[in-house]
């Protein structure tokens, strides 16, 4: 059966096939137009853990996302195919491997133990981030093999510290492009607790690429001063709005379309998107690993990137991380629709055909 046949034969309007890909989808990676690279790693997480089990989570509540999605109603069609591979379970055995590593690391140094006088911890910490730099290339790679096949990538974590390697994916595909970046945290730290790749160093690191030229943070509302520090070297290349700033000029009479226009507005032609999930309210993802009081609405955050999708800057790819399953279904839940949604920014920006925008009588 080919894609037209299996799209002819598929009911959107019944739950998502269970034993199919992600949102019950009856296509394959070849017949897809969009590729969901899975990383389920958490090795550094320095408080709450549960974030490499966000893409399990986010593929089993997936199937119970209604595909006539209001804004992209004929996104279902292109097809969206998670990348589940052997690989992909190395990394999420791997991940549980060098976690356990890591924890005594963290509990040394919250001791005020000198790493470096332990022999034995600095050996892990050395290892921990040999494997993490294995997973950049190994990330990289990945992402590169299906941008060669002419399909639209993005990457799926795990924790913050995952999509390094597809940002130096994307600079050999651009030679500029910038980053909107929304999260609670400015994950600016250098080396945070020793580990290079830290989660909470994921900004820092992506300033080390020559081709991405500006970050634009939003709903930043937790830092340290070596992140301030890091950001205001930085210069225009760093643009922070914080959580605080943006409620101020809110309670002032700003609207949230204004806030965006200027948001978007600061970014180059191309756009790569970082989205934290700890960035929107703590009761949309109570089980992220670091949640912080205050943040945006799923609402808001879907109006920005839409309204950058219809911009005419041009998106380049995304990355949906920090997501962590608690007793229930919620945060996978959430994950998922906030995934389908911006599957549904990219592939409008890029021309594909998504249908047209439902428009009830009012």
């Amino acid at each position: 059966m080919n894609k037209q046949e299996k799209i002819n034969s598929f009911d959107p309007s019944q739950p998502g096939l269970a034993d199919q890909s992600i949102f019950g989808l009856p296509f394959t990676a070849e017949e897809s137009e969009i590729i969901i690279i899975p990383v389920p790693w958490e090795v550094t997480v320095s408080y709450g853990a549960g974030a490499s089990e966000g893409p399990e989570a986010i593929l089993e509540a997936s199937f119970q996302v209604d595909l006539h999605h209001q804004e992209f109603p004929e996104l279902w069609k292109l097809g969206m195919f998670l990348d589940l591979n052997e690989q992909t379970a190395k990394w999420s055995d791997d991940s549980a491997k060098y976690k356990g590593w890591a924890q005594p690391i963290i509990e040394a140094l919250e001791a005020g133990e000198d790493i470096q006088a332990n022999k034995d911890l600095k050996a892990d910490l050395d290892e921990i981030n040999k494997v993490c730099a294995q997973l950049k290339a190994e990330v990289k790679e990945r992402v590169l093999y299906w941008v060669k096949k002419g399909k639209k990538v993005v990457l799926l974590g795990g924790d913050h510290s995952t999509p390094l390697g597809y940002y130096e994916a994307l600079a050999e595909q651009h030679s500029e492009f910038g980053l909107l970046h929304l999260d609670a945290h400015m994950d600016l730290r250098i080396a945070y607790e020793g580990f290079t790749y830290s989660h909470a160093s994921i900004m820092y690191n992506a300033l080390q690429i020559p081709q991405l030229k500006k970050i634009v943070q939003v709903g930043i509302r937790d830092f340290c001063q070596q992140e301030v520090e890091t950001a205001f070297e930085q210069g225009d290349r760093v643009l922070v709005h914080t959580d605080m700033d943006l409620k101020a000029e809110t309670f002032s009479g700003k609207t949230w379309e204004q806030h965006c226009d200027h948001i978007i507005s600061a970014l180059p032609q191309k756009v790569a998107i970082s989205f934290d999930i700890d960035g929107m309210y703590p009761w949309y993802c109570p089980n992220t690993g670091t949640p912080v009081p205050g943040g945006f609405s799923f609402e808001q955050a879907a109006y920005l990137l839409s309204k950058l999708g219809e911009s005419g800057k041009e998106i380049i790819g995304f990355d949906l991380v920090e997501v962590a399953p608690g007793d229930d279904d919620w945060d996978g839940n959430v994950g998922a629709r906030m995934l389908f949604h911006m599957c549904g920014v990219l592939a409008k920006n890029n021309g594909l055909n998504v249908g047209e925008k439902i428009k009830f009588n009012r």
